[in-house]
């Protein structure tokens, strides 16, 4: 099987149920399995400490997932027009990977949800971008032969999918973002598919 890794980071809820629904984009392409992670949360104290396996939800990501895989899709919620810092925090620790080029040529997409309609998606979008460039990744966006792009009055852009949750994080994904998710994973697993036969 062809393993899509998912890694994201999420507080209020809307980015895992992007990472998920794009999990069952990943996985309606026959041969494409998905593995979804997460990253633990940063803190300002010094002492504080995240326990080694989460509570709830996907296990935390290792840089052996990273060099595994096949695919990445990165996720993150929309902090100011940036990715959060867990995320950055963990891309920042693997410059091992760069060293060896372990990420060089492989597709990646990434996803990201914000407070509001102008509230930094597309900028997110571009931020997580940046460093999977310069690991040597091969980025997807969202083509606009997918149908919502051009109908949503939601979430959706052509570097990837989004989702806008409101400013207190209690809007659901709209039918046009969950659309948006499931045809990125499916691009994603599809492109990666196609990468390995070549």
């Amino acid at each position: 099987m062809t393993e899509i890794l998912i890694l994201y980071y999420s507080q209020g809820g809307a980015v895992k149920q992007m990472a998920q629904l794009i999990a069952r984009g990943v996985e309606s392409v026959s041969g494409a399995q998905a593995r979804i992670r997460t990253v633990p949360k940063v803190s300002t104290t010094c002492e504080a400490t995240e326990p080694d396996i989460p509570s709830t939800g996907a296990p935390y990501v290792t840089h052996q997932d990273l060099e595994a895989c096949a695919g990445l899709a990165l996720g993150s919620p929309t902090r100011f027009g940036n990715m959060a810092a867990p995320v950055k925090y963990f891309l920042d620790g693997t410059s091992g990977l760069w060293l060896k080029g372990a990420l060089i040529g492989k597709p990646a997409a990434v996803f990201t949800s914000s407070g509001s309609m102008h509230g930094g998606n597309e900028t997110t979008l571009l931020t997580m971008m940046i460093p999977l460039l310069h690991h040597g990744m091969l980025l997807l966006g969202i083509p606009y032969s997918e149908p919502q792009l051009g109908n949503t009055s939601s979430g959706g852009t052509p570097y990837g999918a989004s989702h806008v949750g409101g400013a207190l994080d209690d809007k659901p994904l709209t039918e046009d973002e969950q659309k948006l998710c499931f045809a990125l994973g499916k691009r994603l697993a599809e492109t990666a598919l196609k990468l390995r036969k070549v």
